[in-house]
């Protein structure tokens, strides 16, 4: 058990807020889909990475951090794209869009694959400062999300969680399902103490996720 308590992340100050606005102002590309470890490109500048079970938001997310409409492709079917998806931002950074898990459609075959895929990139990802687990306001954390938590963990890698169409529930819901995740945090020892609430539909917390991704180093 940690003994962290977790509190929902500031706002970024204007200054703050204007640093990571220029960062992701920057030219952002697409720059390739990976289905295997020696498909990866170098590991020559910061990467943080972006997980969330289907549906949760994150091509939605990606497209409102960097003001694209249209840069992570949506997909309302669980488990289409099976593609570790590496996006450049500036010369500084990767943007590094993870498959959808809790595979609702996805052949067995596919899903473990898949897996194996996610570990072996989680473990031998020397650049990947950050992980950011989307989870959904609406359901809070989910046994599908412990296994990747859990899959953090293993892995060493400090991972954040960013809570997803806060816009949907009124202030007394969002404070339990925040109570919830924060419950669930404290057995993931890698776990940030930090919460971040967002949504992609209003711009809630854009700012604040740009600010901690620009101060990453």
């Amino acid at each position: 058990m940690t003994n962290f308590t977790f509190q929902v992340a500031e706002d970024p100050t204007p200054e703050e807020s204007e640093k990571g606005r220029v960062l992701f102002a920057g030219e952002t590309d697409f720059l390739k889909g990976v289905v295997a470890m020696d498909g990866m490109p170098p590991a020559d500048r910061l990467e943080v990475c972006f997980a969330g079970r289907s549906n949760v938001g994150k091509s939605s997310l990606i497209n409102a951090l960097t003001g694209r409409k249209s840069l992570a492709r949506t997909s309302n079917t669980p488990g289409r794209t099976q593609e570790i998806n590496f996006f450049t931002l500036a010369e500084s950074h990767y943007l590094v869009d993870l498959p959808g898990y809790g595979f609702a459609e996805a052949p067995v075959a596919i899903v473990q694959k898949w897996q194996r895929l996610l570990k072996a990139y989680l473990s031998g990802r020397q650049t990947l400062r950050r992980a950011f687990v989307l989870i959904d306001s609406r359901h809070g954390v989910k046994p599908v999300d412990e296994e990747i938590l859990s899959l953090l963990n293993k892995s060493a890698v400090t991972f954040q969680v960013v809570l997803t169409k806060t816009d949907k529930l009124k202030k007394g819901e969002l404070d339990k399902v925040i109570t919830q995740v924060s419950t669930a945090l404290q057995k993931h020892p890698a776990a940030f103490p930090e919460i971040v609430l967002t949504s992609s539909e209003k711009g809630i917390g854009i700012p604040t996720l740009r600010h901690i991704i620009g101060t990453l180093v």
